[in-house]
């Protein structure tokens, strides 16, 4: 439930497992709501579309829809509210670690998603100081002739154009036509479109991004549960 709190902007992280009230949840509870449901909180402007940012409107779980429910439902629902609440998970676990940390999260994420061939020995973390901006590098193949440079920005700001041009700029410097920058934050649409329209190959990946990432490649995260959901085998029965 804590996760849908800081969607409603009704709490925010101080530190990891620890969370304070805002001026948003004090307001709120001035009110004296009976409870703090789900329905109390679809009622905050932008709720629902923390919830689901930028993806067609999934139902929010509530009590009184339990039975309009199939059990397949129902599980696909409780299987998107565990996964909204390990993104927010992650996140803060992330920020309340170091730069030097994340630069290295991200080198192993990368390995996990498939680039550098999956071998740990291809990546390399490089961030430091007069690094030109340039955090990593993953080879993709053996000798290392083709090379991915990687930006690593924890931040809790939106980036901009500027900080991309910068990216961009540092590749240049290195004759590399490939890179990514990753940030625990957004990026600003500017950001976005100045990306898609330069000759060099950048992908940019956002906080929420990166923790769906790591939750797809099980870095950071363990599976707790597996159930598997079996139809009938109708051509079995037939004689």
């Amino acid at each position: 439930m804590h996760a849908y709190l800081k969607m409603a902007n009704l709490i925010h992280s101080e530190q990891r497992s620890i969370y304070k009230i805002t001026q948003d949840g004090l307001a709120l509870l001035q009110k004296k709501p009976e409870s703090i449901s789900v329905k109390l909180l679809k009622s905050i402007p932008g709720f629902r579309e923390k919830v689901s940012p930028n993806k067609k409107q999934e139902p929010i779980l509530e009590d009184d829809t339990i039975e309009s429910n199939t059990p397949v439902e129902l599980i696909e629902i409780g299987y998107n509210k565990i996964r909204e609440e390990l993104i927010n998970q992650l996140l803060d676990m992330i920020k309340a670690n170091s730069p030097s940390f994340f630069e290295n999260l991200v080198i192993d994420l990368l390995i996990k998603v498939g680039y550098g061939g999956n071998k740990i020995e291809y990546g390399e973390v490089v961030g430091k100081s007069g690094d030109e901006g340039i955090d990593g590098i993953i080879k993709e193949d053996k000798l290392g002739l083709d090379k991915i440079y990687i930006q690593a920005k924890k931040w809790e700001n939106t980036v901009g154009r500027p900080e991309i041009q910068k990216f961009v700029g540092a590749l240049q410097g290195k004759r590399a036509k490939k890179g990514i920058f990753i940030t625990t934050s957004t990026f600003s649409k500017e950001a976005l479109d100045y990306s898609t329209n330069i000759d060099t190959n950048i992908v940019l990946i956002d906080g929420e991004q990166l923790a769906e990432l790591m939750l797809d490649h099980e870095l950071g995260v363990s599976v707790k549960d597996t159930y598997k959901i079996c139809r009938i085998d109708t051509d079995y029965f037939e004689e």
